[in-house]
């Protein structure tokens, strides 16, 4: 994510996705714990916005598909892939036996490539199961293997930031302007 701030925006915040980052345009008047703030907010709007723009179960089927064919030789093919809500410490999750895949809502709103990474990922187990030289060599494949990783680093990393105090996520405003 950027934040970049801008001399001539007097009043108005916005945000948006540029390739696989995320840039969040502020006056460059407005404090650090306005910034914060209305961060949080233009992200959670951007999320929301993406949301219900993003695939469902059968897209996603179809993206499943597509990254076996390219990345697995078309080998790995699940019975099953969906999103699923009960996911909080995990990206996605794979049972080989039964050749479903499941992926956490949370990746919704991040870049293609990041879901497209956890994907093959899971594709990848349906193949070898574990995480050993195999499976890693496997995963590999992906050119934006390494990216994608260090983007979920970034995430759980800011999710064991503490708040500031009195800025607890939900009371954030939905306004797209500093008060």
């Amino acid at each position: 994510m950027e934040v970049r701030r801008s001399s001539r925006r007097r009043r108005t915040v916005s945000a948006y996705r540029e390739g696989g980052r995320t840039i969040v345009l502020l006056p460059a008047r407005m404090s650090a714990a306005e910034e914060r703030r209305w961060v949080g907010v233009m992200l959670d709007k951007l999320a929301a916005q993406e949301d219900r723009r993003r695939p469902g179960d059968e897209e996603l089927a179809r993206r499943a598909e597509r990254l076996s064919g390219r990345y697995l030789e078309g080998r790995a093919r699940p019975s099953s892939v969906r999103w699923v809500t009960n996911q909080n410490t995990r990206w996605g999750s794979c049972t080989p036996a039964e050749g479903s895949i499941r992926l956490s809502h949370r990746l919704r709103g991040m870049p293609a490539y990041v879901v497209d990474y956890v994907l093959l990922h899971e594709l990848a187990h349906l193949l070898v199961p574990g995480h050993g030289p195999d499976f890693w060599r496997l995963v590999a494949r992906y050119d934006r293997t390494e990216r994608a990783r260090g983007f979920l680093e970034g995430v759980v990393a800011a999710d064991r930031l503490p708040q500031p105090a009195g800025e607890a996520a939900d009371d954030r405003e939905g306004g797209e302007g500093p008060e």
